[in-house]
C-alpha cells in the first residue's frame, strides 16, 4: 500500500504518518524546510515496519505538486494535511496573506488530487478545523481556505465515485501542537477550549490520526463524502 501524507514532518501530520505505519506500507512524509523533523517522522514509521520516503515539497507551488505526484507510480492513500496561513482579522489581511493560506491549504487539496495517480478504491482524506464552521479569531482566510476544503470534499467523492476511490475529511476541534503558539491570547483561548469540551481536554494529534485511519480503511468502506467532526464535543453545545 501507497501512502502519501502532506506536511507529515510534525503535529498532526507526523501521528498520521505513524497510525498508517504498518508491515507492507510505503509512506512519502512530505515537507517543507524542517528536514529534521521529517526524518524523524520517518524513523518512526520505519520502527513499525514500514517504509519511508521523505520528500521536501512546497505545496504551493505546482512543480512541486507535480514532482511528489511522480514520487509514487500510484497512491492507495492521499492525506491533505499541510497548512500554511496567515492568522489576522479580516481587515488586517493584505491579498498576499490571503492568497499564501489558499494556495497552501484549498488548492493543493484540489491539484494535487488532480497530479496524483490515485489506484481504483483509493482513499483522499482531507484535514480541516472547527474554523471552517465556528468563528475563531484571526482565522478568516484559514477558515475560507477550510471551508473551502470540506465543500471541495463533496465534489471531489462524486466526481472520483466511478473509480471507486473514497473523498472524506476530518474536522478537528483545538488540537494540541505547535500551532497553538501562533495564536494571540493562547492561554485563554486553550482555557476556553477545555471549559466548553464536555470531555475535558483538548484533543491530541493521534486523535485525529486514529479518525484518519478508520477512514482509509475497510470499515469505512461505504463513507464517503463526509465531514466528520472530531472536537470532544465541543461543537454540540
Amino acid at each position: 500500500m501507497n501512502i502519501m501524507v502532506t506536511g507529515g514532518s510534525r503535529g498532526i501530520g507526523r501521528a498520521i504518518c505513524v497510525q498508517l505505519a504498518a508491515p507492507g506500507r510505503r509512506i512519502l512524509v512530505n515537507y517543507l524546510r524542517n528536514e529534521e523533523a521529517a526524518e524523524e517522522t520517518a524513523r518512526l514509521v520505519r520502527a513499525k515496519g514500514a517504509e519511508a520516503i521523505v520528500m521536501a515539497a512546497n505545496v504551493r507551488s505546482e512543480k512541486d505538486l507535480r514532482a511528489l505526484a511522480g514520487a509514487m507510480d500510484s497512491v492507495d492513500v492521499l492525506v491533505h494535511n499541510a497548512a500554511i496561513g496567515a492568522l489576522r482579522p479580516y481587515d488586517k489581511l493584505r491579498a498576499s496573506h490571503w492568497d499564501l493560506t489558499l494556495e497552501s491549504s484549498l488548492r493543493p487539496f484540489w491539484l494535487l488530487t488532480k497530479l496524483v495517480n490515485l489506484a481504483e478504491g483509493a482513499s483522499v482524506i482531507g484535514l480541516s478545523s472547527l474554523g471552517s464552521r465556528r468563528f475563531t479569531p484571526g482565522y478568516a482566510a484559514m477558515g475560507a481556505a477550510k471551508g473551502g476544503m470540506e465543500a471541495l470534499t463533496r465534489q471531489l467523492a462524486v466526481e472520483l465515485s466511478p473509480r471507486k476511490i473514497r473523498v472524506n475529511t476530518v474536522c478537528g476541534g483545538l488540537i494540541k501542537t505547535d500551532t497553538l503558539d501562533y495564536f494571540p491570547d493562547k492561554e485563554r483561548m486553550i482555557e476556553f477550549a477545555i471549559e466548553h469540551t464536555p470531555l475535558g481536554r483538548l484533543g491530541q494529534p493521534e486523535d485525529l490520526a486514529r479518525v484518519v485511519g478508520f477512514l482509509c480503511s475497510p470499515d469505512a468502506a461505504w463513507v464517503t463524502g463526509q465531514v466528520i467532526v472530531v472536537d470532544g464535543g465541543y461543537s454540540a453545545l
